[in-house]
């Protein structure tokens, strides 16, 4: 499928992830539309494009943002380390499942479900591949991605409606609050602490490099197919944290045996439950923080042609540019 011209739909586009696949959409020669849940039209001013404001989950709305689209990327979900798994349903399953029926009765030809390594789980086998085992490991967030998956891929009937599953891994850049703008908070406040000694991989993926991997996919055709999309290096999470300090010129971070920081983590959350504040960060973002393997990207590789073109050095300094620029406390 030739890109150009083609008309592209991004749910959440008002997040990390969509707004900056519709800059590169646009780039690329694309019309793109957006759908956010939001009235706060501020992040996407600048690229002069329809913008719907509506919820994922409303038949009408999913229906009207999809008319006359060739392409929906959806973005939208709920990204919490946790929470009520009712909410994390809703939001990242039915949402998921009402986006794409409402593509395929619109005549859709690709749907592209924005999934992520978390269908793993928390502790999988070294170099796991797309086929390889499922876990939720009683996390909302990992339950949801796997019944997201499970009732999207029967709806994939091509040449007239494809869907395709990409697996995201870590994915940072200017803008991503988990592994960007979430940490440094933490450090400036020196309340971040990393776990176990830093072990373990951390599986990040440049925001570009991810959008890429994205429309090679839709490219290709690549109907029914699941992919695991990373930056494909092996990077600790020791390294990953002491190179965003080091960003930052903050001091490094120290370690914490991962039970006693989620310990603390939870004490945290119950102080700022019962001040009625809004919690920074979860005690189950320690699970997130200490996975211990990578993720196979050889099928990506292979299918899709994909090389990853930014690797970690460069990410983190388009992203030191981006902080220089920006006020995250915002």
């Amino acid at each position: 499928m030739n890109l150009q011209n083609k008309t592209l739909l991004i749910t959440g586009i008002d997040e990390f992830i969509g707004l900056r696949a519709a800059e590169l959409a646009i780039a690329q020669g694309m019309k793109v539309r957006g759908l956010q849940s939001s009235n706060n039209h501020k992040k996407i001013q600048h690229l002069g494009i329809e913008v719907i404001v509506g919820d994922i989950t409303n038949p009408t709305t999913a229906q009207k943002a999809c008319q006359g689209v060739d392409i929906v990327l959806h973005t939208a979900q709920v990204t919490q380390e946790g929470g009520s798994l009712k909410h994390f349903r809703e939001v990242n399953v039915k949402g998921a499942v009402n986006m794409a029926k409402a593509a395929k009765n619109a005549g859709v030809k690709t749907f592209v479900h924005l999934s992520s390594v978390m269908v793993y789980g928390f502790n999988y086998p070294d170099d796991v591949s797309e086929s390889g085992p499922l876990a939720s490991d009683n996390n909302p967030y990992c339950q949801t991605k796997i019944e997201a998956e499970t009732e999207l891929l029967p709806l994939n009937n091509p040449p007239d409606f494809g869907v395709i599953i990409i697996r995201a891994g870590d994915v940072y850049g200017p803008g991503s609050m988990p592994w960007i703008v979430k940490p440094i908070l933490m450090m400036r406040q020196k309340l971040f602490a990393y776990a176990n000694e830093g072990k373990g991989v951390m599986n990040h993926v440049y925001i570009d490099n991810l959008i890429d991997g994205i429309f090679l996919a839709i490219a290709k055709e690549t109907y029914g197919e699941i992919f695991n999309i990373t930056d494909g290096q092996n990077t600790s999470w020791k390294e990953y944290f002491m190179r965003l300090a080091a960003m930052e010129n903050l001091p490094a971070p120290m370690s914490l045996p991962k039970d006693e920081m989620k310990l603390f983590l939870r004490l945290r959350y119950q102080g700022q439950k019962l001040f009625r504040q809004k919690a920074d960060i979860l005690p189950e973002s320690v699970d997130f923080m200490t996975r211990p393997y990578t993720y196979s990207i050889a099928k990506a590789q292979s299918l899709l042609d994909y090389k990853p073109k930014i690797d970690l050095e460069e990410g983190m300094r388009l992203t030191k540019e981006w902080m220089q620029q920006t006020d995250i406390q915002k």
